[in-house]
């Protein structure tokens, strides 16, 4: 897997493959990061730079969204749609008809295909408990049991406004991890 230099991301017919590499095949989210971040011929000096910069916009259509929802509007439907872009974890493959999973996430649903029944329980509970969203998380150097607990305490929580904060972020860390073992 390789990326082109971050400084020519903008201006590269590459980008949209770049994206659906660093987070998800995700065409609401591909068009959404070329709009905000990459459609004025911007120069990034680093894929950290980049990912931060999409951070913050992520985080910032959220805060509006949320806004404008509690108005009496209904939520911008792009935010789910780019928090489910993100396959179930321990899923061996895609669950809906057109879902890819990007290269990465094929090798780390690999890692969790040992609990893939119990990991299948705890997706059903957290949709069911947050409709629309995926549980997304930074997997990578995690157990199983950290992970399912992690997820145990989310659905407790019950806060779906935290689920986005946090599915947004987790997107964000597996993108920076997923750069930094890409090759330039």
């Amino acid at each position: 897997m390789s990326l082109i230099p971050a400084s020519e991301l903008s201006s590269s017919p590459e980008k949209g493959r770049v994206l659906d590499m660093l987070f998800e095949p995700c065409d609401v989210l591909r068009e959404f990061l070329i709009s905000a971040l990459l459609s004025h011929n911007e120069k990034y000096d680093s894929y950290d730079q980049f990912i931060e910069t999409a951070r913050k916009s992520l985080l910032d259509f959220l805060l509006s969204a949320e806004l404008e929802a509690s108005s009496g509007k209904p939520l911008d439907p792009r935010i789910s749609k780019i928090i489910a872009a993100h396959p179930r974890l321990g899923a061996p493959k895609p669950s809906q008809p057109g879902e890819k999973l990007s290269e990465h996430s094929a090798a780390e649903q690999k890692s969790l295909a040992d609990a893939a029944e119990q990991l299948g329980y705890w997706n059903e509970k957290y949709e069911e408990t947050f409709p629309g969203l995926r549980y997304v998380v930074f997997v990578n150097g995690r157990s199983r049991d950290v992970i399912m607990k992690n997820m145990k305490v989310r659905i407790e929580r019950g806060d779906i406004k935290k689920e986005r904060v946090e599915a947004f972020n987790a997107m964000c860390d597996i993108a920076h991890d997923r750069a930094s073992k890409a090759k330039l």
